[in-house]
């Protein structure tokens, strides 16, 4: 392990190049910790990364390049999945984490090809008034929000509405930052991909405050700032929702009505919402759970960050989000186009930091990056399409494979990082890596699993649970 941290350093500091050379896209498949009540990404980025930093061009999108459309690729039929990518084993991990309340409740979506191969829930939606987490419970997705803005955004620069080097002031004309020309200066491909120039996580402890959206908007004028728009990264919740304004001004819908029009329904994500009100309208929904007294407590959804719907605002059930990647994937041209998802899922500016916030990042990422509203690694020379959130009592994590075809995501309603080893499991499963115990579960599990299949009527085997469907 040792002898591999130079090397990885030397990648990061150079750029992206592990991600953008094998990034051929396919058929276009393509200082705040977080904490108890902090929305941010998975894990806290600890500084500002200047392109200066990162890599010279072609390796890294350059500010002048991210407001372009990606070339569309030529269209290539997906590696396979490797042996040892077993569906039903993975669910029976997820099993294991919900037992004697581990964690509450999780639901997780396997999809590949375009076909859903299992969306499940397991545990429980409530330790005070238990129902069991089903297909259709809904959670909060907290920044799992942020590439549905990306995504909205861009189908409106496809309908020619705005373009990604539009200015926000355009739309915004009070908008003011500390440096009198930084706001003219700032693009919507800047707030997409955290370019604004500010420090990270600005006015975040604010908004868990009660702090209005708005009037934060109008205190950004005094905002430390500390590069020009464009030429450094920052994670931020509050300036990111400044697309939600310009989603408003360009189409004349309000943002939450614009996404549920031309995502939410068009897909068929029929359990997804906007806002607390949406969450507490559900048929069924996962309540938010913190430790207390050595065990779970249940609590109702502060109301925080539903303020910054761009950034943190969407509920979705498992269901919703296998639908979701479905889509994200490139088989659902009608509602996303190719040369768009093409366009959000490049890098365009690095994010080493990112490599070293958990144990599976330090040991399986060569380089980070993000795009428009989606992170994009070089998970052991593959690349890999992610995000992260978590939100009190709520978290989450999605990922993609193109070049596999692959699509995962994993919710839970608590504060537990123990489901969060179950995606690097999948994935080095799915690239036929040698497993590694990224995950606390029953190290008997494996072999459990393997005797229970043998012994089902018409198996056929334990190859017959590969890549099997589950019903909802």
């Amino acid at each position: 392990m040792e002898s591999r941290q130079p090397a990885r350093r030397h990648v990061a500091r150079l750029g992206l190049i592990g991600l953008l050379l094998p990034a051929a896209l396919g058929s276009a498949a393509q200082g705040l910790p977080a904490a108890a009540t902090t929305e941010s990404d998975e894990a806290g980025i600890e500084h500002i990364v200047p392109l200066a930093e990162t890599a010279p061009r072609p390796a890294i999108v350059s500010r002048e390049d991210a407001v372009k459309p990606a070339p569309l690729q030529p269209v290539t039929r997906p590696l396979p999945l490797a042996d040892t990518f077993d569906v039903s084993l993975f669910e029976a991990m997820a099993q294991d984490l919900v037992a004697n309340q581990r964690v509450p409740g999780l639901a997780m979506a396997i999809v590949h090809n375009g076909r859903v191969l299992s969306a499940r829930g397991y545990g429980i939606t409530d330790v005070r008034a238990a129902e069991p987490v089903d297909a259709h419970t809904v959670f909060r997705l907290a920044s799992l929000s942020k590439p549905f803005a990306s995504t909205i955004t861009g189908m409106l620069v496809a309908d020619g509405a705005l373009r990604w080097d539009s200015r926000v002031a355009d739309y915004m004309p009070s908008l003011q930052l500390s440096d009198p020309m930084a706001a003219q200066q700032l693009t919507v491909a800047d707030v997409l991909s955290h370019r604004v120039g500010l420090g990270r996580n600005t006015y975040d402890r604010d908004i868990e405050r009660n702090a209005d959206y708005h009037n934060l908007v109008q205190r950004l004028s005094s905002a430390p700032m500390t590069c020009q728009p464009g030429n450094c990264y920052a994670y931020q919740n509050v300036a990111f929702s400044l697309i939600g304004d310009v989603v408003f001004a360009t189409s004349g819908q309000f943002y939450s009505e614009a996404v549920s029009r031309r995502i939410f329904k068009p897909l068929g994500m029929n359990d997804a919402s906007y806002g607390l009100e949406g969450i507490q309208a559900s048929a069924r929904w996962a309540r938010p759970h913190v430790r207390a007294g050595g065990g779970w407590q249940s609590l109702t959804p502060k109301p925080t960050y539903y303020r910054l719907a761009p950034a943190a605002g969407v509920n979705a059930s498992i269901a919703d989000m296998a639908q979701w990647l479905i889509a994200q994937g490139g088989h659902r041209p009608d509602v996303l186009p190719a040369p768009l998802l093409a366009t959000l899922q490049s890098p365009i500016v690095g994010t080493p930091p990112e490599m070293r916030n958990t144990s599976w990042r330090r040991d399986r990422l060569n380089a980070a990056g993000y795009g428009l509203g989606w992170r994009v690694f070089d998970y052991s020379g593959h690349r890999v399409v992610f995000h992260g959130g978590a939100v009190q009592g709520y978290r989450g994590l999605m990922a993609m494979m193109p070049e596999r075809d692959l699509g995962i995501v994993v919710l839970w309603n608590s504060e537990s990082n123990l489901p969060s080893g179950l995606m690097p499991t999948i994935l080095d499963r799915a690239i036929g890596l040698p497993p590694q115990r990224w995950l606390d579960v029953d190290p008997n599990i494996e072999l459990l699993h393997a005797q229970r299949t043998r012994t089902l009527p018409h198996s056929g085997g334990a190859t017959a649970t590969r890549a099997n469907a589950t019903p909802d």
